[in-house]
């Protein structure tokens, strides 16, 4: 399995940023984290972040044929980009979103996700932990769709 971790907008900022929001784990820690999941779970794993929103499109589309999976945390573009779900749409590989904080308890716009349209499932208010719930639901959902084809 091929896994494609995609980190919007002010997560390389984790442990600096809000930690009461967001704890005080650093960025560094939740790439070392994600590779250790990734390892014990045999998954080949690609981590990618950028501030960016026509970054974070482009990294998407370079999915399409390279991916199995994407796991991503659009941040703050979770609530503003349509872009982001368009492209989601687009390569159309199974998807998941996570978010570090739990959206749903905060400010009134944060409530809505557009990336979240176009996934399979989404993880929040877990902290990391989110990150390794989602990355053993899509190995396991790839699993299962695999083992319906033969």
């Amino acid at each position: 399995m091929k896994l494609s971790v995609i980190n919007g907008p002010n997560l390389n900022m984790l442990g600096i940023r809000e930690p009461d929001v967001y704890g005080k784990v650093t960025y560094a820690d939740l790439v070392s984290y994600i590779e250790e999941v990734c390892e014990r779970e045999g998954i080949e794993v690609d981590i990618f972040q950028s501030n960016h929103e026509g970054v974070l499109v482009d990294k998407i589309q370079s999915c399409y044929h390279n991916a199995d999976a994407i796991l991503i945390n659009p941040a703050a573009y979770t609530h503003t980009s349509i872009a982001i779900l368009d492209a989601l749409k687009a390569v159309d590989i199974p998807t998941v979103e996570v978010h570090l904080s739990d959206i749903y308890q905060r400010e009134a716009f944060r409530h809505c996700s557009y990336a979240g349209m176009a996934a399979l499932k989404t993880f929040y208010g877990e902290g990391i932990v989110g990150y390794e719930k989602g990355i053993c639901y899509l190995k396991e959902y790839l699993a299962k769709k695999n083992k319906r084809r033969k």
